[in-house]
Formats: structure tokens, sequence, C-alpha cells
């Protein structure tokens, strides 16, 4: 097998690598090492803390990775809770904060195909590290690694309790039970062989019907992100039930790998990614919980966020994408919600941080407390606001990273100055390229930065414009 030469770079969201070529136990020893020297370095003025949180996901071999991280932090000299099961993600965020502790170094590739791994790296006040303690981290990768002379204690957690504890006192719990055992709701739970197995079910009781929640690293050959094209099964379910049952409220949720992602499906089997969720959360927990403060949303996130948000006079706040900056925002300022296209939402409620369990309670409590159907709730907020709009995003493959630069270097040299036949009317470059369009639509043209991968996102009012849109950037990216 050739040497890996690939430097060890954090994306949006961790380090991520496959299993056994740039993801190995000496590189994850290495990284996890300085991350926590680096984390002490940060926040061990605020807690007084020497203890690092160790958390995984159900991956492959993901609880011998973990114990490699926790073997090198203690003999860096810091002490560590282990997690005796997997958890969600937000779950180890939860009890970094709730713990005083100094983070939590998460083994998990999040939404990757099975033969993927990766750490996260979790702050002190419970949310993803900023970019520059990342920076940090990479940067300290290349010095040489000191013994110390006295190495760290670790300790076992379970990190459930006391997580789905903070969770059930922010919704009405016993309300949703209720309107459950009365046979007006039924919740189909899609935890796609992720770390969210079993756990609406602690929270809501034995009546919430999971699927795909035996552990399967391999996540039947697909991979654990909530997108239509892994979710057969669950539509299949959702259809069967409603042809038998009309009766009541269906309602169907779908967590990523490590839950920190969520989509959901209506009683009519219709996908509703986390740009139609945003809204109906932002709408219900204004109206009915009167909460107050900032909605920040990615730049990637679709036009109907700030119309809804508009309705009950709340400012809106733009980032680019990747949650770590909508967490840097919560920090500073009042937020109501933090939201990306991708599926993670968090709140200023709660913890800095995406987590799908907390957002699956508030869809549901969304659901009780209006009596609508997921799909007639959009459709009554495209009325509203007298917008309707279809969204989509593809994922296109580039041969290699010179045809990256050379596609960059030529939307910084030659702007796009018409797409689909229609006139650009502006352009925003706060994260790659987002391409205003003549009839309202937009698409928006962005580069992975550390794979040859060209990301496009289009809105617009019919499906076919945005197919239209999408296409022509294709065909464009591949000439």
């Amino acid at each position: 097998m050739p040497v890996v030469t690939n430097p060890i770079k954090f994306g949006t969201d961790g380090w991520r690598g496959v299993i056994g070529e740039e993801f190995t136990f000496e590189r994850l020893a290495l990284v996890a090492t300085v991350a926590a020297k680096v984390l002490h370095n940060t926040y061990f003025g605020e807690v007084g803390s020497r203890t690092i949180i160790i958390g995984y996901d159900r991956r492959f071999m993901a609880e011998d990775f973990a114990r490699v991280v926790a073997n090198a932090v203690t003999a860096a000299g810091f002490d560590v809770l282990f997690s005796e099961t997997s958890a969600p993600t937000p779950a180890y965020s939860w009890a970094a904060k709730e713990l005083k502790a100094l983070g939590a170094l998460v083994v998990t590739a999040s939404h990757n195909p099975g033969k993927y791994l990766g750490l996260k790296v979790k702050s002190a006040f419970g949310g993803s590290v900023p970019p520059e303690v990342t920076q940090e981290i990479e940067a300290l990768l290349s010095e040489k690694v000191l013994p110390v002379a006295i190495p760290g204690q670790e300790h076992s957690f379970d990190p459930w309790p006391s997580y789905c504890q903070a969770l059930g006192c922010k919704v009405d719990i016993e309300k949703i039970k209720q309107v459950i055992a009365g046979g007006k709701l039924t919740i189909f739970v899609d935890v796609m062989h992720g770390a969210a197995a079993g756990g609406l079910a602690r929270l809501l009781g034995s009546q919430v019907q999971e699927i795909n929640s035996e552990r399967d690293p391999l996540f039947e050959g697909g991979a654990p992100e909530p997108l239509p094209k892994y979710l057969s099964r669950l539509f299949t379910v959702i259809k069967s039930h409603r042809q038998s049952n009309k009766a009541g409220l269906t309602v169907g949720l779908i967590f990523d790998g490590d839950c920190d992602r969520i989509a959901a499906v209506d009683q009519d089997a219709n996908f509703l990614s986390s740009q139609i969720l945003i809204p109906i959360l932002i709408d219900h927990l204004t109206r009915r919980r009167n909460f107050q403060g900032e909605i920040v949303k990615t730049v990637s996130g679709s036009d109907l966020m700030p119309r809804v948000a508009a309705l009950h006079n709340l400012s809106i706040y733009e980032t680019p994408v990747g949650y770590k900056y909508i967490a840097d925002r919560m920090l500073t300022t009042k937020v109501l919600l933090g939201g990306e296209e991708s599926g993670g939402i968090g709140y200023g409620s709660h913890i800095p941080e995406r987590d799908a369990l907390l957002s699956a309670l508030y869809v549901l409590e969304a659901v009780v407390e209006s009596g609508l159907d997921l799909g007639e709730y959009y459709r009554y907020l495209q009325q509203q606001t007298d917008f309707s709009s279809v969204y989509d995003r593809i994922d296109l493959p580039l041969a290699n990273m010179e045809v990256r630069g050379r596609l960059l270097q030529q939307l910084q040299s030659q702007p796009l100055t018409e797409v689909a036949g229609k006139a650009v009317i502006s352009c925003q470059t706060m994260d790659g390229y987002k391409f205003r369009l003549a009839d309202q639509s937009w698409l928006m043209i962005r580069f992975s930065g550390t794979e040859p991968v060209l990301r496009l996102y289009c809105e617009a009012a019919t499906t076919e414009q945005v197919q239209q849109s999408l296409n022509w950037a294709k065909t464009w990216a591949e000439s």
C-alpha cells in the first residue's frame, strides 16, 4: 500500500478520511494528542478542568478508534470520560458543557459512506470549536510530541440519561405522548443504522416505530445521509401505513449517522429537507413558544426562511456553509435558531450545536400543537408569505484538484453574466459564488475545500427551472 502523503486537514466539521488510508490509528493518536493540548490552551482558563469527553458513533471499529483516542489523551496527561456506548454527537457536546470539561473528541464520520471515519473536536461551551482552533491543531501536528511524567486518569460514563433529560425539558413531552397513545399521531423514525438508534424511543416511549435500527457499518452500501435516494424503505412504510390507516397524523423523521442532521417525510411520503423544516420551526417557536432572537442561516439556505422570519419581525444573519460559523454567532448574539440546508439545526435556548433529536421533538410539537401534517404546514407558510419554490443540490466529482483550480480561476477572471438564459443581477462571494438571477431564482457554485468536488445549489419557482440551472452549471463545469 502506498504511503499516505495527504496532510491532515479539517473540513467544515472535523477531520475525515478513508479507514486504513488517511484515517489510521497512528494518525488519529497524533491528532487526538494535539487536539487535547489545544483544547487545554483554549479553554482551561474558563473551566479549570483537565477532563476531555471521548465518544463515538456506530461505524466500523469506532469503539477501537475511540480507545486509541482515549489512550493518547491520557498519555498526554489529561483525564478522560470514555463513553460506555455509541451516542449522538450532540450528546457529547452537551456532556462537555454540563460537566465543565475542556471539550469532547468524537470518533465519527457523520453522514459519509461506510469506508470513512473521522474526528470531531467539540468545545467547552458545547459546540464545534471555531476555525482558529482547528487551524492551530493543524499547525502543531508537525511538532514533536513530548511525553509527560504523570498520565491522566480514565473513567467511563453513559451520555444518554443527562442528554435526554435536558431535551425532555424543552418540549411538552407529555402532550406528545398523549397524542401518540390516543392514536392521533404515528411516528416512524429512520435512524439510518446510526447513533440515533433508540434515542427518540427513550424520550417518547416504545410506540415510536424505528426502522434501520440495527448496526450496519456499510450502511447497506450507501451513506447515512438524510437524502431521498437512501430512504426507499421509509417511503414504502409510510405509504403502506397511510393506505391502511387514514385517521390521525403521520410523521417520518430521519437522522444522519451521528444524529446532528435531520430531515422529515410528511404523511403523503413527500421528503422535507431542512429548507422546509427550518421555516416551520421558526413559525412554531415564535407563534406558540414566544421565542425571540435572530435567525441565522447559511448562504445556501432557502429564501423562504427570511420571509417567514419577516412575518414575526425577526432579523436574519447569513454565514458561510458550516455550522461552526453559526455557532460563533450564537456565542455573541441572542439567536432563536440557526440552521443549514444540509440538515443541521441548533437553538439559542440549548447549546451552540446542531441537534437532530431536539429538532425532531420541536417538529413533533409543531405538528401536535397545530394539528397540521408537515406538508400542510409547509403549504400554509407558502400561502402566508406568498412564496413557493423548489430546491435541489448536486455534488459533481471533478477529475482532480487541478480542474478545481481552473474552474475557480475562471469564476474569478470571467464572472458569469448569464445562467441558463437568465441574466445574473448580483453575485455573492461569502462562500463560493451565489448568483441571483433575473427571475429571482439563484444558483450557487461552491468548491469542496478538501477534495475535487463541485457543489451546485439552486432554488427556483419550479422543478423545471431548478433542473435547467443545475444542468447548465454542470455543462459549464464539464466543458
